[in-house]
């Protein structure tokens, strides 16, 4: 795995290339934001995973967030931030971030939630598709509207491609779709899409499900309800007389 590491603290850094190496991963380092974004200009279609810590020097993390999901909207990033304020987790969130670690942090947890990601984007399905009403394959979810291929990581609204879906995104709207009309509470979603307990942050999910109501809606009508109270569900019903 290729991995990019921005952090400005080089003791972490330090730490966290023993580990790495554990692994057997092969790990760049950045430790500002204007050196973060030439590492990554230099390939960037290479990259399988980033972390990136929000207080950099020269480029705050966030425009490095934003600049790299200009150009990518697929290579997952998960933010490093000593700051526990919501709000500016939900602003990473909403700059493309798929995951957050809240420093101080320990290696294990860092590996730990890296390899999570990771399965996230690589398993295909597992378990669950057969619940989907037209599921046709173990790699295709399918209701009558919507089309979802987990090996292409590819989604569609009326056979219009939903564009640029970020890891957490795709993952989200699979667990939507697969069983459409069921509702799924937040804390549910966050078990379900992010592999372990978020310790009640339930504004991780309303802050993925903004962005990815913002992509479908480029393609076609909402099918992303929320349930006052509950949670949200996956529902295409409604597409027809939408239209």
């Amino acid at each position: 795995m290729k991995l990019l590491m921005i952090e400005d603290n080089k003791s972490v850094s330090e730490m966290m290339s023993m580990f790495f190496q554990k692994e057997d991963w092969d790990v760049t380092f950045a430790y500002d934001g204007d050196e973060a974004m030439d590492k990554f200009n230099e390939s960037p279609d290479d990259w399988d995973i980033i972390t990136l810590d929000l207080n950099l020097p020269k480029k705050d993390g966030m425009e490095v967030a934003r600049e790299i999901r200009a150009q990518s909207e697929s290579v997952p990033i998960i933010m490093l931030t000593a700051r526990d304020s919501d709000s500016d987790q939900v602003i990473g969130f909403e700059m493309g971030a798929d995951d957050y670690v809240t420093k101080p942090f320990s290696p294990i947890t860092l590996v730990a939630r890296i390899k999570a990601l990771q399965r996230r984007v690589h398993t295909e399905g597992g378990g669950g598709e057969e619940s989907s009403s037209s599921s046709k394959n173990n790699n295709l979810v399918q209701t009558d509207h919507f089309k979802l291929n987990t090996s292409t990581r590819e989604a569609y609204l009326d056979d219009k491609a939903i564009p640029d879906l970020t890891p957490k995104e795709f993952d989200l709207l699979k667990t939507l779709a697969q069983k459409p009309r069921q509702v799924f509470s937040r804390e549910q979603l966050l078990g379900l899409v992010w592999d372990y307990e978020y310790y009640g942050d339930e504004r991780t999910v309303d802050a993925h499900v903004k962005k990815l109501r913002q992509k479908i809606e480029k393609v076609g009508p909402q099918v992303i309800q929320t349930v006052w109270g509950v949670g949200y569900k996956f529902d295409d019903s409604e597409v027809n007389s939408e239209e």
